[in-house]
């Protein structure tokens, strides 16, 4: 292939063409020719770049919806309700091993549970009976002990709720209600 010196800019050292090196005579580059993007190629660029990022996130949003259909907690059994006297607390896991909660009765007729990790840095949270509430001793933490809210220091979260229900005698754990108000 003849290569027309004419149509070639100036290489980078200003000189002719037939006065550079062996090497830059074989393979002539026309450095602002190999520069330049055409609109049409530059969008298919942005096209195809986008076109991946959304199939990117479709991927993920996928994997978070099928994990989410597996990891719907099922019903487990808790304690018996003479496990607990009224003022007294338990400790379990729900929905698994690694998910510790508490069990609080404050009086005769309620039954409240929630996981124990704080919202601000995961520190187990501990009942505070005196104040009504559930206690984090790592930043000073306090949650309401009737609804979970957070009500000093840190967390901006409340814990998540455990769903628990009365089956004759025995406690059940049914689900996890996670609220971001």
């Amino acid at each position: 292939m003849k290569v027309n010196l004419e149509q070639i800019s100036t290489p980078p050292d200003g000189q002719p063409l037939t006065e550079q090196e062996a090497w830059r005579r074989d393979f002539p580059i026309d450095t602002p020719e190999d520069n330049y993007i055409a609109r049409r190629d530059f969008t298919k660029f942005m096209v195809l770049t986008s076109g991946a990022f959304v199939a990117g996130q479709l991927c993920i949003a996928a994997k978070a919806l099928q994990s989410q259909a597996a990891a719907r907690p099922t019903a487990q059994k808790v304690a018996h309700l003479n496990d607990i006297p009224v003022g007294g607390t338990i400790t379990f896991n729900y929905p698994d091993e690694n998910d510790h909660c508490i069990l609080l009765r404050p009086d005769d007729k309620t039954l409240l549970a929630y996981s124990q990790k704080c919202t601000h840095l995961s520190c187990a949270v501990v009942p505070d009976p005196a104040r009504h509430c559930l206690h984090c001793p790592c930043h000073e933490g306090s949650f309401e002990m009737a609804s979970g809210r957070p009500i000093s220091g840190p967390p901006r979260r409340p814990l998540p709720r455990i769903i628990i229900e009365l089956r004759g005698e025995e406690i059940w754990a049914i689900g996890v209600e996670v609220s971001t108000i």
